[in-house]
């Protein structure tokens, strides 16, 4: 996608989806799931990312037994009122009002309502897309890819005004953030799990898909939000999460 506008207006307010809470095994820390949803000045409605699978609204246990996804953590709050459906609610929103779909990676917790929108683009990495499957977890590729118009993101893009589209792999091949730019707010930089807490930045990406190159890209986007005096929404902070701005509110 170079050199192509997808969206016509500019961002004019960004929501963040609470897609629930998890407990990470190794060091007790808890996580918010999030997703974001910035609608433009066009009537274009961008849903970036989509949750745990339905699954675990319907039996937490039963899935993460299926998942394997008890070797890494436990989920402590993943209900009905999570589900995308429900988030979108809060803000007045159905699926149906949803232009474009952002995955900012193919991680379990980002992609479990990817193929709920049939019709929508899909806007990806290229270099996640190339893959057989989506990750999903610990190898576990079980989710098809959706049949749906894919949109290959190769290199830092602006889709749209205000609205740019960071190629960062590091923590996925193809790990996505953003920067939008909105009237009252200003600069928002999203994350995502480029940098999913500040302590990363200080951790040196531990575990990271390739350390090396999360370290450089943290260090490029963080540089970026610096230069723009950028607000910093990081991808499961548990410092930020607990008091950060969420549906049915809006940043403007």
């Amino acid at each position: 996608m170079k050199n192509q506008t997808r969206l016509k207006g500019k961002p004019i307010r960004m929501a963040v989806l609470d897609y629930g809470l998890f407990q990470v095994h190794a060091n007790g820390r808890i996580i918010g799931i999030c997703g974001f949803v910035i609608q433009t000045d066009a009537d274009e409605t961008v849903l970036i990312d989509t949750g745990f699978p339905p699954k675990y609204a319907e039996d937490a246990k039963a899935a993460t037994r299926e998942d394997d996804l008890g070797s890494f953590g436990r989920v402590l709050s993943v209900t009905p009122d999570n589900m995308v459906g429900p988030q979108l609610a809060k803000l007045g929103l159905s699926k149906s009002d949803v232009t474009l779909m952002i995955q900012s990676h193919t991680h379990i917790d980002h992609v479990g309502d990817m193929a709920g929108f049939p019709g929508v683009p899909i806007l990806i990495a290229a270099a996640e897309r190339a893959l057989p499957r989506p990750l999903y977890w610990s190898g576990k590729q079980s989710m098809d890819w959706p049949d749906a118009e894919y949109i290959l993101i190769e290199e830092d893009t602006e889709i749209g005004p205000g609205f740019t589209v960071l190629l960062c792999p590091g923590h996925a091949p193809g790990q996505l953030a953003f920067m939008i730019d909105l009237p009252n707010t200003g600069a928002i930089l999203l994350t995502s799990d480029a940098i999913s807490r500040a302590a990363e930045i200080d951790e040196k990406f531990s575990g990271s898909w390739d350390e090396t190159l999360a370290i450089h890209h943290g260090a490029r986007i963080m540089k970026m939000a610096q230069d723009r005096d950028a607000m910093v929404i990081y991808g499961h902070s548990p410092d930020q999460w607990p008091d950060l701005k969420k549906a049915p509110d809006w940043f403007t």
